[in-house]
This record gives structure tokens, sequence and C-alpha cells, in this order.
């Protein structure tokens, strides 16, 4: 089991064919802050760290890579050597690499799914406070990371061991209606991966977590005016408690954009089943077939029935 190297999601880089349309996306609508990098990249800023997100232009779109911070440069040798001992290649990022990502040190490597995850410490911090797309409080994220990935994977089974007993990920919790999915966390967040199970692999959603509620309400109110820019309405999760709505990007994958996500004692947490499924209200996902549109609003229904409720994490401000 893991010593708990992994800190939080740190950054994630991104090929995509709509480089210009995802500059105004990012920007206009998620509030984040451009900032041109070297080798022709596209960085976008959420806070005082150098980049959070990164793209290139390619022919196609995906995911290049999922930045994973760990403590410090003992933390990520004792990583790459438990990998590397269970038969998985890992590779130091050379200088050229490092530069790139804006990181003192780091190693990558590939996980059964076939996503490349890079390990790092020492991430840049940007030498000019962070300067919003649009007004907006902020991001929520410091030692929690930049917020949660959610990946696409046919076989969660097969994925487990993987990532809970190699890399130290720990289950917040699961549900297996109206679709399977768990949720595992490295730190206070409830969770910075979750594993959805389907048969489209890639990148479900990327979770950006706001410091005001309102900022949520208006992005909300921009969205509806993109046709197909929802892809989930506004509503509110039953583990994490985050108030949300989804965003279709211009790479099709979602963003997740919300406020009010709780924290938990990972030391004492202990995981279980969603008996409700994911949302306690809205969260109408498009993407769902009929019959699983059904199932989850019954389910919700359900829990409005039995007068499930969730406390609201409020700060100064929000």
């Amino acid at each position: 089991m893991s010593d708990g190297e992994i800190i939080g999601l740190g950054y994630v880089g991104v090929r995509t064919a709509a480089l210009d349309d995802w500059r105004g996306f990012a920007t206009g609508l998620l509030g984040l802050q451009a900032q041109p990098l070297a080798s022709g990249l596209l960085g976008f800023r959420m806070d005082d760290a150098a980049q959070r997100l990164m793209l290139r232009a390619a022919d196609d779109d995906g995911v290049d890579q999922y930045g994973w911070e760990v403590r410090d440069a003992e933390a990520l040798q004792s990583l790459a050597a438990r990998i590397e001992r269970d038969g998985h290649e890992v590779i130091a990022m050379s200088p050229a690499l490092r530069a790139e990502r804006q990181v003192r040190d780091g190693a990558w490597t590939i996980d059964p799914a076939g996503n490349r995850l890079e390990f790092f410490h020492g991430q840049a911090r940007a030498d000019t406070p962070f300067a919003p797309g649009r007004p907006i409080l902020g991001f929520r994220t410091g030692s929690l990371g930049m917020g949660h990935a959610v990946l696409n994977v046919g076989d969660i089974d097969r994925l487990l061991p993987y990532y809970r007993n190699l890399l130290g990920f720990r289950l917040s919790d699961y549900t297996l209606r109206p679709f399977k999915a768990y949720f595992f966390h490295t730190g206070p967040r409830h969770h910075s991966l979750a594993l959805i199970e389907n048969d489209r692999p890639g990148l479900h959603h990327l979770m950006i977590e706001l410091s005001g509620f309102d900022d949520v309400g208006q992005a909300y109110d921009l969205a509806q005016l993109e046709p197909g820019r929802v892809a989930a309405t506004l509503g509110r999760h039953s583990n994490d408690h985050m108030t949300s709505f989804y965003i279709r990007t211009p790479s099709r994958f979602l963003i997740e954009y919300g406020w009010g996500g709780r924290d938990i004692d990972p030391n004492s947490w202990q995981a279980c089943e969603l008996q409700h499924g994911p949302s306690l209200w809205g969260h109408d996902r498009d993407w769902l077939s009929d019959e699983l549109k059904h199932e989850a609003r019954r389910m919700r229904l359900a829990a409005a029935a039995a007068g499930e409720r969730a406390p609201l994490r409020v700060s100064p401000g929000a």
C-alpha cells in the first residue's frame, strides 16, 4: 500500500483540433487565464501555478497526460520504484520536458488502460497574480490540486488494483446504479480521481471548483446561450456535495463547473456504496440512454422522498 506520495491533480495536457475555440471557451466561460507557452503550446492558469491546463494543436482530440503532484523528491523516487517493481516502465522526464511542464522533476508511465500518468514535484509559480478571463472570485485549488479527473474505462475491476494498491489512491465511495463509478481521494478533497465504466475510452470530465457560488450560476447562464454546451443540468452530488453543472468542451469531453465541495479526513474516512446514486437532485445527463436517465431520475426522487440532505460548505465571500 502507498505511503501517500500523491498530493493531487496538478495539471492536464490536452491535444485538440479546435485550439482557437478553446481560447475563447476557457477564458470567456470558464474564467481561466490564457498563458502562451513555448513549443506552440497554449496554457491556462487558474491560480498562482504557472500552468494548470495545457493545449497543443493536433488533428484529433484527446488527453495527452494527467499530471499528479507528489510530496517531494523522495516521494517521487519511492513511487517510481514501486511502479517499476510491479513490472511497469517508468521514464524520467528529460530536462526539456521538465521545462515544458514547468516542474523541478518528474517521471511518467502508462496505466493499464493506456492513459499517460505523469508524477512531479516542484511546480513553478507564476511571477504575476492570477487574472481571470471573466470576473470571478477564483478557484479552490492549493494543496487540493486543480480539481478532479474522471476517466472512462472498459473494466473498472481490472484497474482497481493498479490505482488502489500500486499508486495508493484511497477509495472514497462507489455507485453501481445508474452506472458503475468508483471515487478516490489522495487528501482532503473528497475525490481527485474517479473511474466510470463504459465503452467510451478517455476523459469523461475534469472538475474545477469555484470559490464563489454566484460564479457558477453566472457561468450557467452563459453556457445556456450556446446550444449543446450544457451536458448536465445544475444539480448537487450526493457524495462530495458539489453543486455544479457540466459543460461540453471544444474537445467533446466535459468540464464539471462547481462550488461547495466537501472536505474529508483521509485518516478516518470510511468508504461506502452510494444508495441513492451520484446526485441528490438535478444533473440531468444528456449522455445517458433514455433507460438510464429514467433510472437516475427515479433514484433522485427516492432520495427526496427519504429526506436525504447534505450540509453546505460555505466560505466567506462565497
